[in-house]
């Protein structure tokens, strides 16, 4: 079993994988009469294949126990997949680069700080949606439309912080 420890997410240990969205840390302009901060282009949807759409989506995960025990991986080779949680919940993400084998020397763990979201790249590998603590509500934007856009690739990985 491969055991990883979580390293706090930053947009450049995070940077092969896709982006960290974060207003925190991204520029910003004024729209709506100055009333509202648009923190504009925060990450890159991608979407390819025929007839490929972006589709938004909110999902609702149950909380996971640490160490976290996984038994494989997915990928979307069609397209980007962004994860914004909607009420600062924290998560785990379990990340290797995008490719046909998983090299368990590159896989690596990060967890948020509840305000970051993520968006992975095109065929980059990925555990499950995993929350802590509690109940989680996220906002997702992924490829949809033909083709199969998801495969699993059986690896045995355990998290902890």
């Amino acid at each position: 079993m491969l055991e990883l420890k979580a390293e706090p997410l930053t947009p450049e240990a995070f940077a092969p994988f896709g982006d960290v969205i974060d207003t925190r840390t991204a520029d910003w302009f004024p729209i709506n009469a100055g009333r509202t901060r648009r923190y504009h282009d925060l990450a890159r949807v991608e979407t390819l294949g025929n007839e490929a759409r972006a589709v938004i989506s909110i999902f609702v995960s149950q909380p996971v126990e640490i160490p976290l025990e996984l038994d494989f991986l997915e990928r979307h080779p069609l397209g980007s997949q962004a994860f914004m949680p909607l009420h600062e919940e924290r998560f785990v993400i379990v990340v290797a680069p995008p490719g046909e084998q998983i090299d368990s020397a590159e896989v690596r763990a990060f967890v948020t700080d509840g305000r970051q979201g993520v968006n992975y790249r095109a065929g980059t590998w990925h555990a499950i949606q995993s929350v802590l603590e509690r109940e989680g509500e996220f906002l997702v934007v992924d490829r949809g439309g033909e083709g199969s856009n998801c495969d699993e690739h059986p690896l045995a990985v355990s998290v902890t912080f």
